[in-house]
């Protein structure tokens, strides 16, 4: 008969991020679960000792004796790895106000609704709209009704229980907190999972989404995939290797992703000209990958040694043979790489997240500074009153 165990997530800096019963017939996603509630859209992993506690580690497995802490470490944020194509953006306030702008087709109009929405807690977007959770697990969008602006066909479901929003170009995907995925928006680029809605009615860990295709890791380790084919909607080819241990996903790039699997190694799969063919540096990522990221079209993945290896378009970002480990910026100018006419407000920021052809950054005192394209959101002159102090998040 199953009994309860104790446990205390504990992070580096001492906090007790979780702690309480949980039945030892469970595996330890039920852990990363109470991890993320208490941390929101973070990525995490979890040790006991030196050990690494995978999501389907079963509780059994855990040798805890006098001891009932695990650690808890914290990687890069989800949502960083996330680039928008937005053409507007909407920063959430301390407040759980939201203040939008950039171009209006984009969701970027200040609607007065928008202002006294109220307990916001995330937000998400599209190409063309935004959804945002509020404190009681519900939901609001708004911006084009074909980009996931109308969510009619999913309120009710939308009522309470999501606990994150991840997007394509036109679809929206939500988490809820029974771990099941649901999503509305354009049905060819992921809105509609009719082929795979029974592989995501339950044990949903973590979803992520490229510009067509959204990719779910369960908590069995296994990987689910839908949306349009050319951005690797399907992974039929690899599902051997993405059938168990798989640990994290991510978007690498617009039409490619990325698993890590528990041993170390990187799978990849998607279009070959972004980024879905790792073949030519296959041999160095049979181990150690700890974090992907990517460009539009090129791919990096952080070595547990502290290297760095690169693949893809190397036109942008993919050969990274001039690299020094210096931090530099580059890029087209019209689309944000110039930055010089905020350079000298540029400093303490904590947070940036980039559009199709503009940026904002949030500094640590929670003040918004924007640049690239005024058409783009580069401009927030409109609403810079409201971005002054208190913002907590920008998508």
């Amino acid at each position: 008969m199953a009994t309860d165990r104790y446990f205390e997530l504990i992070d580096f800096s001492g906090n007790v991020v979780a702690s309480g019963f949980w039945s030892s017939a469970s595996r330890a996603d039920c852990l990363y679960r109470s991890v993320y509630k208490a941390k929101p859209f973070s990525q995490r992993r979890l040790f006991q000792g030196t050990s690494e506690i995978t999501p389907f580690t079963h509780l059994t497995a855990l040798d805890i004796g006098d001891d009932p802490t695990l650690q808890v470490v914290w990687l890069s944020n989800s949502a960083a790895n996330y680039r928008s194509h937005n053409h507007a953006f909407a920063a959430i306030k301390a407040n759980g106000s939201v203040v939008t702008w950039g171009r209006a087709i984009g969701g970027g109009e200040q609607h007065p609704p928008l202002q006294h929405l109220g307990g916001v807690v995330q937000g998400c977007g599209t190409a063309g709209a935004f959804a945002a959770i509020k404190d009681n697990g519900s939901v609001a969008t708004w911006g084009h009704p074909g980009m996931g602006g109308d969510s009619s066909s999913v309120a009710e479901l939308l009522m309470t229980g999501v606990v994150q929003i991840v997007a394509t170009d036109t679809a929206l995907a939500a988490i809820t907190h029974y771990c099941s995925a649901f999503t509305w928006g354009a049905w060819n680029h992921g809105g509609d999972p009719t082929a795979v809605a029974t592989l995501l009615a339950e044990g949903v860990a973590q979803v992520c989404g490229n510009t067509g295709a959204f990719a779910a890791r369960k908590s069995n380790g296994s990987v689910v995939t839908w949306g349009d084919t050319f951005s690797s909607g399907i992974s039929s080819l690899i599902a051997p290797l993405l059938a168990k241990d798989v640990v994290q996903i991510c978007a690498t790039s617009v039409n490619a992703f990325a698993a890590i699997k528990a041993n170390g190694s990187l799978v990849t799969w998607g279009s070959q000209f972004f980024g879905g063919d790792s073949s030519k540096v296959a041999p160095l990522l049979t181990e150690g990958a700890v974090q992907v990221c990517g460009t539009n079209g090129a791919c990096a993945a952080l070595l547990a040694n502290g290297s760095v290896v690169t693949w893809g378009d190397d036109e942008v970002g993919g050969d990274s043979s001039k690299a020094d480990g210096s931090v530099v910026t580059w890029g087209c100018d019209d689309y944000g790489a110039d930055q010089s006419a905020v350079a000298t407000l540029l400093s303490g920021v904590v947070q940036i997240c980039g559009g199709e052809m503009a940026f904002a950054a949030i500094k640590a005192d929670g003040s918004v500074v924007s640049w690239g394209d005024s058409r783009y959101g580069g401009d927030s002159s409109a609403v810079a009153s409201l971005l002054t102090q208190g913002v907590v998040a920008i998508c």
